[in-house]
């Protein structure tokens, strides 16, 4: 396959091949962690008409009082009549503005003698404390994008904006398929010779935070039939991700057991560290991913690859990973041949490495919230230096 891909060219080629979702239309709030289809219009007005701001007096223009107290604007029941020089109306936060009135009075600074209201300090400007219609958004305005997330403020949003269902791309459905002779599905009865099979349960689960409908296979053993028949039952998956048995030893069947299935191969082997040995693959439009065993480069590039090709096939319009760029916590190391990335932990203030970066060390990758992201042949660097770190959030 010639030199290893460096990660934007291993990146740009798995975003080429993101299938893209059919679009479904689903109740608004089953839409929270899906990606809208299309620009979302708001279908009504908001405010639908200027609201007070506070609780207080609504006054008109000009008037400087004393005011008479003539009723009450309450959220949800506004006053029925337009207010006449010299009248006011007592208002709470949220309330209609009465037509005649164009600021409120803050109940601190009013003074209330029976049905009489008088100023005493601090008289407002015209609209002080209203909100005015339409400052938020107005019917016919675009309100959200094609392809942003719905979170729990988009959602209010929609809502707000009139939308009881929205279109948004459909999750694709995901494979997971761990193998190796030395995995136990059990990890409460693992012998000596066997490791818990935590891989497929964390790529799934990762997977599952971006509402794809998860198929869990595995773990398998070193065996070309048992490879191929998990293999078959992937068949209604959109994407099969695989890890362990994806580098070169005489044990790693993944590779031929794909090419076997009919799997085209894409690209094998990226230069960073972890998760140099990963294999892409196509079989007709299904993507294929082969993930390397050891838990941390299976965590990283599902992270850098298999996350950013769902995010693609479900709409989203920046599938990569977030980058920030925070000041070092301590001493980072110098970096050898290819690119690294450093488990770490940010603290809100400094980024610190975690307590090991080898790629099997899970206490380590549970700790870390961010990576790293060291360029090949970095030099060493002081504390307090500026680095790129991926933040470990999804979605």
């Amino acid at each position: 396959m010639g030199a290893m891909l460096t990660l934007e060219e291993a990146q740009d080629r798995v975003l080429a091949l993101a299938p893209q979702m059919p679009t479904e239309t689903v109740p608004v709030e089953a839409a929270v962690g899906r990606y809208l289809a299309e620009d979302l219009q708001a279908q009504r007005t908001q405010p639908p008409a200027d609201l007070s701001a506070m609780d207080g007096y609504a006054i008109g223009s000009g008037d400087q009082g004393p005011w008479k107290l003539v009723g009450e604007s309450r959220a949800g029941t506004p006053y029925n009549r337009a207010l006449l020089d010299g009248e006011t109306v007592r208002i709470s936060t949220g309330a209609h503005v009465p037509s005649g009135a164009d600021r409120i009075l803050i109940q601190e600074n009013a003074r209330v003698d029976g049905q009489t209201v008088t100023c005493f300090q601090d008289f407002p400007p015209a609209m002080r404390h209203v909100r005015q219609r339409g400052f938020d958004f107005a019917a016919g305005d675009l309100v959200l994008k094609a392809g942003t997330r719905i979170g729990p403020a988009q959602l209010a949003l929609a809502i707000g904006a009139g939308h009881a269902a929205l279109d948004v791309r459909r999750a694709p459905r995901v494979a997971v398929l761990d193998s190796g002779d030395e995995l136990s599905a059990d990890p409460a009865n693992c012998a000596d010779h066997q490791i818990p099979a935590s891989n497929g349960a964390m790529i799934g689960a990762t997977l599952a935070e971006l509402g794809c409908e998860v198929i869990r296979l595995g773990p398998v053993s070193d065996d070309r039939e048992a490879l191929a028949t998990a293999l078959a039952k992937s068949e209604i998956a959109d994407i099969l991700v695989t890890t362990g048995g994806a580098s070169v030893g005489d044990h790693d069947l993944m590779r031929p057991a794909l090419e076997a299935w009919g799997a085209q191969l894409d690209f094998w082997k990226v230069a960073m560290k972890p998760g140099k040995p990963i294999m892409v693959a196509t079989r007709g439009e299904k993507v294929i991913f082969g993930l390397p065993g050891n838990p941390v480069s299976s965590f990283v590039t599902c992270f850098l690859f298999v996350l950013p090709l769902v995010r693609a096939a479900m709409g989203a319009k920046h599938p990569q990973p977030a980058v920030a760029t925070l000041a070092a916590g301590c001493t980072l190391p110098a970096i050898g041949s290819r690119r690294e990335f450093l488990r770490a932990y940010w603290d809100g203030e400094t980024v610190s490495l975690a307590d090991s970066q080898d790629s099997s060390a899970l206490a380590a990758l549970a700790q870390a919230n961010c990576l790293i992201d060291r360029p090949a042949h970095a030099f060493e660097i002081e504390a307090g230096t500026p680095v790129p770190c991926l933040l470990l959030k999804n979605g």
